[in-house]
C-alpha cells in the first residue's frame, strides 16, 4: 500500500500505546497500576453533566459555527480574559473537539517549510509531529533539571536564526512539571518581539498549580497579545477527557484562518458539549479547587515515595500532575525500566525517552490516580527493585 510521504513526518502520543499494552496485560489476567496516561481518575462534575443533558433535551444536537456557538466564544472570552487579567474579545476565540487541533491548525496556519520552531525537549511529543507534518523545522530547547525543569534564557537565544517563525510554550508542563516565572516570561517576551516570532503558549495545566504559586501567561507582556495563541481546554482542569472540548485564543485575523481549517478538518464542535462548557466555567468552581488540593496531597506523596526508590531521584514539580524522576542511578536504561516495570512489577509508566532526547534517563509518572494506588505503584517498585 501506497501511503503519502507527510505520513513518515508523523509522531504519535505514546502514553496511549502503553496504555494499549497496559490494557492487553489486564485482559490477560495481571493486575496493573496506571500512571502512564494524563487523565485525572476524577469523574466530570455534576452540574456540567447536567447542562449537557438539558442541552440535548434542548435540541443543541445540531451542526453550529465553524469557530465555536456565539455565547460560549463570549463565555470564554469574559471568563479567561478575567482570570489572566486581559481583554479578550469573542472573535479571537476557536473552539475545537480537544484542545489538540489547536496546535496542528496554528503551527499549519503560520509555518511554512523551512520555517524553525523551537519547542520544549522533553516535552509533549504532538509538538515536533505537528511541525514536521507542516514542514518545518523542530529546533530542540533542553529543558534541565538543574533548572527545575525549566530552560535557559541564553539557550533560547542562542537557538533563534532568520528562518525562527515560531516559540512553542508549555507551563505547567508536560511531562516535568516545570513552571515558567514572570522573570522567565519576561525575558522569552522580549526576544519575540525583538525576533517577531509567534508564541504557541500551551496552557492546559495553567489552573493545576501548587505551593502558592500563581501561573501566568506569556501574552501579558508587552507586544506579546498580537503574537500569542493561547491553548488550554477542559480536559485536565475539569475532568473532560472524553468530552473532546479545547479551543484557543488568538489575534481575530489568525482566528479566522484557524476557524476555516476547522470547517476543512472537523466542521465544528459538538453543540451540546459546548453548552456544558458555559456550565463548567461560570458553574460552582470549588470542584476544581478541591481537585487542585487532592493533586497537590497526591504530588506530595509521589514524590517522597520516588526518592525512597534505590536509583531514583525525583524533583518536586510546581504544576500539572506529572513527577519526572531521574533514573539513571538505577543502571538501567530507561526505556528498558519502564517496559519492566509495567511487565513485570505491574506499574505502567512511560520513559522520557518517550519525550524527546533530552527526556534521557528520566521516567515519567502521572499522578492522577488515587492515594491508595500511588502507594501501591511505590510498594511494587520497591519490591520489584530489590530482586534487581
Amino acid at each position: 500500500m501506497q501511503i503519502a510521504d507527510r505520513i513518515n513526518r508523523l509522531g504519535t502520543e505514546t502514553s496511549f500505546v502503553v496504555l494499549a499494552r497496559a490494557r492487553e496485560l489486564e485482559a490477560q489476567g495481571k493486575d496493573i497500576i496506571h500512571l502512564e496516561i494524563g487523565e485525572p481518575d476524577f469523574d466530570t462534575a455534576p452540574n456540567i453533566i447536567a447542562a449537557a443533558k438539558k442541552a440535548l433535551d434542548a435540541g443543541f444536537t445540531h451542526y453550529g459555527p465553524a469557530a465555536g456557538l456565539p455565547q460560549f466564544r463570549k463565555t470564554i472570552a469574559e471568563v479567561e480574559g478575567a482570570r489572566r487579567g486581559l481583554e479578550f474579545k469573542p472573535d479571537m476565540v476557536v473552539v475545537t473537539p480537544g484542545a489538540k487541533p489547536i496546535m496542528y491548525y496554528a503551527i499549519m496556519a503560520i509555518v511554512n517549510p523551512g520555517d524553525e520552531v523551537i519547542y520544549p525537549n522533553p516535552g509533549f511529543p504532538i509538538y515536533e509531529s505537528a511541525i514536521e507534518l507542516a514542514g518545518g523545522t523542530p529546533i530542540r530547547l533542553p529543558l534541565t533539571e538543574a533548572t527545575g525543569f525549566a530552560f535557559s534564557i541564553d539557550d533560547l537565544r542562542s537557538r533563534i536564526t532568520p528562518k525562527t517563525k515560531m516559540l512553542v510554550l508549555n507551563s505547567p508542563q508536560n511531562p516535568t512539571g516545570g513552571i515558567l516565572t514572570q522573570d522567565d516570561l519576561k525575558q522569552i517576551a522580549e526576544l519575540a518581539v525583538k525576533h517577531d516570532l509567534w508564541v504557541l503558549a500551551d496552557e492546559i495545566y495553567c489552573r493545576i498549580v501548587y505551593d502558592g504559586f500563581k501561573n501566568y501567561t506569556i501574552a501579558s507582556y508587552p507586544g506579546m497579545m498580537e503574537r500569542t495563541i493561547i491553548l488550554d481546554g477542559f480536559s485536565k482542569t475539569y475532568a473532560m477527557t472524553g468530552w473532546r472540548l479545547g479551543y484557543g485564543i488568538m489575534p481575530k485575523a489568525l482566528a479566522e484562518v484557524v476557524a476555516k481549517l476547522q470547517t476543512n478538518v472537523a466542521s465544528c464542535t459538538a453543540s451540546f458539549i459546548q453548552m456544558a462548557g458555559i456550565e463548567a466555567l461560570t458553574g460552582p468552581q470549588d470542584w476544581v479547587d478541591n481537585v487542585v488540593e487532592e493533586l497537590h496531597r497526591r504530588r506530595d506523596l509521589i514524590v517522597d515515595g520516588m526518592n525512597s526508590i534505590p536509583g531514583f531521584s525525583c524533583h518536586k514539580p510546581l504544576g500539572a500532575f506529572y513527577v519526572f524522576p531521574n533514573v539513571t542511578g538505577t543502571g538501567i536504561e530507561c526505556r528498558t525500566l519502564a517496559n519492566r516495570l509495567l511487565n513485570e512489577a505491574g506499574v505502567a509508566c512511560l520513559s522520557g525517552a518517550m519525550f524527546g532526547e533530552y527526556g534521557e534517563g528520566y521516567i515519567r509518572f502521572s499522578y492522577a490516580n488515587s492515594m491508595e494506588n500511588i502507594e501501591k505503584a511505590v510498594e511494587r517498585i520497591l519490591k520489584w527493585m530489590s530482586v534487581q
